[in-house]
């Protein structure tokens, strides 16, 4: 098997891109190289002759369960609490919101996506800070 010099410059510059980006795994390749990172670990790189074989899937993190009344996240992105860096907050804990009410957005791939609130009722909980990276399906704000 030949030997791969790792390049730290690129491992660098692709972990950058993930925490820019939100995303949780990379991968790159070149000729028989192949990087791939994952939020949390370095894959080591692969070398085949053939298909390239699948890396093991990292150990699920326990999480806490979801409140049964949050709002989740739709997409990947980074979460914002208000329209604007020292703007008013779209929502606040014991606030009321109505059906369709902007609670927060989410800035993904430059684009910044309103989260509608589902339901009316009043902010019991906001489970993400301001400028906060997320994932599909993260609880966002609890409303009751």
């Amino acid at each position: 098997m030949p030997k791969f010099d790792v390049d730290s410059d690129l491992v660098r510059k692709l972990a950058s891109l993930i925490n820019e980006t939100g995303l949780t795994e990379l991968e790159y390749s070149e000729g028989e190289k192949r990087i791939r990172l994952q939020r949390g670990g370095v894959a080591a790189p692969v070398y085949s002759a053939g298909p390239a074989p699948v890396a093991a899937a990292a150990a699920p993190v326990a999480a806490a369960a979801a409140p049964v009344d949050a709002v989740t996240s739709p997409m990947v992105g980074t979460a914002y609490l208000a329209g604007a860096p020292g703007a008013k907050p779209f929502s606040t804990v014991g606030g009321k919101v109505k059906a369709g009410d902007t609670i927060l957005i989410i800035e993904a791939m430059k684009v910044m996506n309103p989260i509608k609130a589902p339901k009316g009722g009043t902010i019991t909980q906001i489970l993400v800070s301001d400028a906060q990276p997320v994932e599909f399906g993260q609880p966002l704000v609890v409303i009751e």
